[in-house]
C-alpha cells in the first residue's frame, strides 16, 4: 500500500476546488450573456446609422395605427381654413354658364359665392445700368464720381459688371441659411430669375458682403459679452478637409454667435465670450468653460439624464442602482422647477426642495461602486455637484444646454446639405459673420436678407442699426 502524502493546510480541498470551478463558470455565463447583449446593441445601432431613415425611425411599426388625416365628423372639430386677405390686388369676376353643362337646360342665376388666390408673380430679373458723371478737383486734381443709393461699390472696369444687392443677399440666405450650396444655389437663381452667375463668383460676393458685415458682428460679439447667461456649445467643422470646431452662444432670447476656429479649448471659448466674462455659462459640462474663473456656472441635467440612461441600456444588477437613482433625482428637479413656475412654491419651500435634492445627489455619491462606469458618472457629477441646481434659484435660467443645442442645428443641417463645411480660412470667416447676422436677425423679427442687402448698399462699412439694440 502507497502511503499518501499529507495535505498541507494551504491546500484547498477538492470540494472547495469545485466550488470555485462552478463559480468561475457562472461568472463566464454571466459575461457571456452580456457581452451577447451588447453585441446585439452596437449592431442594432450600426444597423441603424446606415438606414436612410435611421433619424426619423421610431421602433418598431404599431400593429392598429390611427388612420392618417383629419378625423372624420365632429371628431375633428370646426375644420381650419386659411383667413380673407385684407388686400386684393386683381378682382375676376367668373360668369355663370347658361346652360347647364350636363341637360343643357336654361339656367337661372341665383347668387354668387367668393374665393380668393394667394398665388407668386413670375419672377424675372432686373438690370441696372448707372451713367456715373466723372470729375476732377479744381483744388487737389483727385478724381470725383457720383454713387446713387442702389449701387454696392464704385469701382469701373473690371467690376463695370455687378450683381444687385438683393440678388447677392437671397443668395447668402440660401447658402448660409437654408443649407444650398453654390451650385443648387446658382442653378436655383438661373431656373427663377434667368440669372447666370458661377459658383466662385458667389463665393466672392458672399466673402465682399461678409467683409461689409464685420463690424455688425463685431457689435453682436460685444452684446453676447455683456449678456447676463450664455448658452455655448460646440460641433466638429472642416477648413480645407482639416478638423475645426465651429462654437456657437446664444443669450437663449436675441443674440447668437458664431465662430469657426481650429481647436475646441479654452482659448477658443474666451476669444467668443470673453476671457473676464462675469455672468452666467450654462454649458454642457466641457471643461475648458470651467476656466472662467469670473463667471458663475450652470451644469447641464440633460446630458446626464441622457448619459443615465444609455448606461441603464446595458447595466445589470446592482450596477443599475445609481444610473437610476440619479435619473430620478433629477427628474425631480424638474418637477420642483415646474412648480416654482407655476407659482405653488414660496422661496422657503424652494430652497427647501433644492436643499432635499442635493443631499440626495450627496448621499449617492458617497457610496463605493465596483462598476467603471459608475465610478466614472461619479467622478463627472462630483464635478457639477455645486452647479447641478442652481437653475431652480434664477427664473428664466434653463436646466438644460437646449438653446445652444437649437442655434446649432441650424449649422449641423447647414454642414450636412452643403456636403462639407469650407475650403479655406476665409470662407470660414465668412460663414461665421453670415450665419452669426441671419441667426440674429431671424431671433429678433427682423428681415435677414433686407439687413445683408443694406449693409451692401452702404458707401463703407457700417453697424446696421437694426441690430444696435440687443432685443427685438
Amino acid at each position: 500500500m502507497v502511503p499518501q502524502t499529507p495535505r498541507s493546510p494551504e491546500t484547498p480541498s477538492t470540494e472547495e476546488l469545485l466550488e470555485r470551478v462552478a463559480r468561475l463558470e457562472r461568472l463566464l455565463l454571466e459575461k457571456d450573456r452580456r457581452v451577447a447583449e451588447l453585441e446585439r446593441l452596437l449592431e442594432q445601432s450600426r444597423r441603424g446609422g446606415k438606414r436612410q431613415a435611421a433619424p426619423f425611425s421610431k421602433g418598431s411599426a404599431k400593429e392598429n395605427p390611427k388612420p392618417p388625416g383629419r378625423k372624420p365628423g365632429t371628431q375633428y372639430g370646426r375644420q381650419a381654413t386659411r383667413p380673407v386677405p385684407a388686400k386684393i390686388d386683381q378682382h375676376i369676376v367668373v360668369g355663370c354658364p347658361l346652360f347647364c353643362p350636363h341637360c343643357e337646360g336654361k339656367v337661372k342665376v341665383t347668387g354668387k359665392t367668393d374665393q380668393y388666390q394667394t398665388e407668386l408673380p413670375r419672377p424675372r430679373s432686373v438690370t441696372r445700368h448707372f451713367e456715373i458723371h466723372v470729375g476732377r478737383c479744381t483744388a487737389c486734381g483727385r478724381t470725383v464720381q457720383g454713387r446713387h443709393r442702389l449701387q454696392t461699390s464704385d469701382a469701373k472696369e473690371v467690376g463695370t459688371v455687378q450683381l444687385g444687392p438683393e440678388l447677392i443677399a437671397t443668395a447668402a440666405h440660401m447658402n448660409k441659411v437654408e443649407g444650398l450650396s453654390y451650385g443648387r444655389v446658382s442653378g436655383l437663381l438661373e431656373r427663377l430669375f434667368g440669372v447666370r452667375v458661377s459658383r466662385s463668383g458667389l463665393a466672392r460676393s458672399l466673402g465682399r458682403l461678409a467683409q461689409r458685415g464685420k463690424p455688425s458682428y463685431e457689435i453682436l460679439k460685444a452684446q453676447l459679452k455683456a449678456a447676463p447667461v450664455v448658452y455655448p456649445d460646440e460641433t466638429g467643422w472642416k477648413i480645407g478637409g482639416r478638423n475645426a470646431w465651429l462654437h456657437g452662444a446664444t443669450d437663449g432670447a436675441a443674440t447668437t454667435v458664431y465662430t469657426i476656429e481650429a481647436g475646441r479649448g479654452y482659448p477658443e471659448a474666451a476669444e467668443l465670450l470673453g476671457a473676464d466674462y462675469a455672468g452666467t455659462i450654462a454649458s454642457d459640462g466641457w471643461a475648458p468653460y470651467r476656466k472662467f474663473e469670473r463667471a458663475s456656472h450652470r451644469a447641464c441635467l440633460g446630458h446626464l439624464l441622457r448619459r443615465c440612461h444609455e448606461m441603464l441600456e446595458t447595466a445589470r444588477g446592482g450596477s443599475a442602482r445609481l444610473p437610476r437613482a440619479v435619473k430620478s433625482t433629477l427628474k425631480r428637479a424638474f418637477v420642483v422647477r415646474d412648480l416654482r413656475d407655476e407659482g405653488a412654491l414660496s422661496p422657503r419651500r424652494l430652497r427647501r426642495q433644492r436643499a432635499e435634492l442635493e443631499s440626495d445627489v450627496g448621499r449617492l455619491l458617497v457610496g463605493r461602486y465596483r462598476d467603471p462606469e459608475n465610478r466614472r458618472l461619479v467622478k463627472h457629477i462630483e464635478a457639477l455637484q455645486p452647479d447641478l441646481f442652481r437653475f431652480l434659484e434664477q427664473p428664466g435660467l434653463e436646466g438644460t444646454n437646449w438653446p445652444a443645442e437649437t442655434e446649432l442645428r441650424y449649422a449641423v443641417i447647414n454642414r450636412k446639405t452643403c456636403g462639407g463645411c469650407n475650403r479655406t480660412s476665409r470662407g470660414a470667416r465668412t460663414q461665421s459673420v453670415l450665419m452669426t447676422i441671419a441667426r440674429t436677425a431671424r431671433e429678433r423679427h427682423l428681415d435677414g436678407v433686407r439687413i445683408l442687402a443694406d449693409l451692401l448698399r452702404a458707401p463703407h462699412e457700417i453697424v446696421h442699426p437694426a441690430l444696435l439694440i440687443p432685443s427685438g
